[in-house]
């Protein structure tokens, strides 16, 4: 795809259809093609025509533009990264109508000529010719994919610029669903910093897809019963002395098979505990456990998600899920959210933690 521009919506969702959308985009299809095959004003143009509609549809989502060959215009949706949007901009793509003069890519794709491929940006070239990678082993974690990656130019006065860079130059090498699944830490260094022996960086699409296939073929059939598990309530003091409560799947905690549900999910329900210490009235109270008996029944744990425990205090609850996977999870959770806007103020994160270091503080507790 040649020239790429990108711009992101900052109104307030509302609640338009992506059919509505789709019926939209039709009808300018044809001035839209136009415009991104000329390359000229593309912000003022198009972008600033599609952004308002994407952002009608959900937050945060992201697009790129550019001609895909002589005859075709491709559109990209991308989350930028945030996992809960994957679902939504898939679904979004799966949507679209056959244009004769259009493709649509649900994020960032991975380009197949790597070798012909560089990026220049904030002053610094990100070139597969110039780069080297090594994995960090860890003895205690050796699920985990951290990877380190080796630019010519990068010095710690420069890091923020050449890791920003090299994220986005990953989202072209190996895809961006690629880079959010496959690896989980990441991180830049020179050559003279490095501590490993170094690997060229056009290695790296092969081992993380070995590492990929060993995770899947140790954990896919991997599932915990939850019948007979453990639930145990902490209670506390914050700062504020405000008075804190949790309820903790412990059995849960002490399982040796936390990697096969990689996945995390933090809820968190906002409510106004004014009046009542900080905590929840009876009436926000029972809303709330309704919106999670419904949430688990949704998804249970036959099938990959476990209810690791909530907390509650000082106007918040969070609700903690492991997954096995996201792509469920958040349409179940956006489906909730929609049920219940008019009586609570929900929102949502998912991230990788293959060794659930989300919930240390609750082993500290429980010892």
């Amino acid at each position: 795809m040649g020239f790429l521009n990108n711009i992101f919506g900052k109104k307030e969702n509302k609640k338009d259809s992506i059919a509505d959308f789709w019926d939209w985009f039709t009808k300018n299809e044809h001035a839209f093609f136009q415009i991104v095959k000329n390359g000229e004003q593309i912000d003022q143009n198009f972008f600033s025509k599609l952004s308002p509609k994407i952002d009608a549809l959900r937050k945060e989502l992201y697009f790129l533009t550019g001609m895909y060959d002589d005859d075709t215009a491709e559109l990209v949706v991308t989350p930028d990264g945030a996992i809960k949007n994957i679902a939504f901009v898939e679904h979004l793509i799966a949507s679209a109508p056959a244009l004769a003069h259009w493709k649509f890519t649900a994020l960032k794709p991975a380009i197949a000529d790597m070798e012909k491929f560089k990026i220049t940006m904030y002053g610094f070239t990100f070139d597969i010719k110039d780069m080297f990678f090594y994995p960090i082993q860890h003895r205690y974690h050796p699920d985990e994919v951290d990877i380190i990656i080796v630019h010519p130019d990068f010095t710690e006065e420069n890091k923020a610029n050449i890791s920003h860079g090299i994220e986005i130059f990953l989202d072209n090498y190996i895809g961006e669903l690629n880079s959010i699944i496959a690896i989980d830490n990441l991180n830049v260094t020179s050559k003279e910093l490095a501590t490993e022996e170094l690997i060229p960086l056009l290695k790296l699409k092969d081992y993380l897809i070995w590492r990929e296939k060993e995770f899947v073929e140790k954990y896919t059939d991997v599932r915990h019963r939850a019948a007979d598990d453990t639930y145990t309530a902490f209670e506390g003091i914050l700062e504020n002395d405000l008075p804190i409560f949790a309820i903790v799947n412990t059995t849960l905690l002490d399982w040796d098979g936390k990697s096969s549900h990689p996945w995390i999910v933090t809820l968190k329900i906002s409510y106004d505990g004014t009046a009542t210490n900080g905590m929840p009235d009876q009436e926000n109270y029972d809303l709330m456990d309704k919106f999670e008996e419904e949430l688990m029944d949704s998804l249970p744990s036959d099938i990959g998600f476990l209810n690791i425990g909530r907390e509650t205090a000082d106007n918040l609850r969070e609700i903690y899920l492991a997954c096995t996977e996201f792509r469920k999870a958040s349409r179940t959770i956006d489906r909730l959210i929609e049920e219940y806007r008019d009586n609570l103020q929900i929102d949502y994160s998912i991230y990788k933690d293959k060794y659930w270091k989300t919930f240390e503080r609750f082993y500290k507790q429980i010892e």
